[in-house]
């Protein structure tokens, strides 16, 4: 196997992490050592143990670096539309949408059995994992005070949001909602957060 072209001296532990990306792509996780990952940038077997103590913790700061990501593309589709809630919703649903298509490697060992189980045993995952989500309450929280979103408890709703995008991102990978071409992928994905915003759209008479 060639070495991998992203290693360069002092930079290691990145090219750890986009190997892992690499193979997690080809292959289960379960499967996976760090002997592997070695191999495919290119170092001896024990050079992975200078930044990561296992295969779990190697594994625990590819989802973290997935998580980051995901909280910087959020609060960048957020930002697109400061002064409306419900369009920052749906801008957020779009964007993660991309997210996870763009970078599935990353993104089903942050939603996978795996990152669930390594969450709950790394606390700085953990913290990235929330810090996404809490984009999310944001919003709501905001939409709340303008009166735009219903008065119900707003991580339930960000939660709600959640899973409604998650379950389609999951079928587009699963190959269970076949879709041809990027376009439809964003018309699609355009009419099911269009659909999430109008379920939690605010329809009581304003209180005087």
């Amino acid at each position: 196997m060639a070495k991998c072209e992203t290693y360069h001296h002092g930079d290691l532990r990145h090219a750890l992490i986009q190997a892992t990306l690499e193979l997690i792509s080809e292959k289960d996780v379960d499967s996976l050592s760090l002997r592997e990952v070695a191999r495919r940038v290119g170092v001896s077997h024990t050079a992975p143990y200078r930044h990561f103590a296992d295969k779990e913790a190697l594994l625990a700061a590819v989802a973290q670096e997935g998580f980051q990501m995901l909280h910087y593309v959020l609060k960048t589709a957020m930002h697109q539309t400061p002064y409306d809630p419900l369009k920052q919703l749906q801008e957020t649903g779009m964007a993660y949408v991309d997210f996870a298509l763009e970078h599935s490697s990353h993104y089903r060992l942050m939603f996978g059995a795996y990152g669930a189980i390594s969450a709950q045993q790394n606390p700085e995952l953990e913290q990235a994992a929330t810090r996404a989500f809490m984009v999310l309450v944001q919003i709501v929280e905001t939409g709340q005070q303008s009166g735009v979103i219903r008065q119900d408890d707003p991580r339930q709703i960000a939660w709600a949001a959640w899973s409604m995008t998650h379950g389609f991102v999951m079928l587009l990978m699963d190959g269970q909602i076949r879709v041809s071409t990027t376009q439809l992928v964003a018309t699609l994905s355009n009419f099911i957060t269009q659909v999430l915003v109008e379920g939690i759209r605010n329809t009581s008479p304003p209180k005087h």
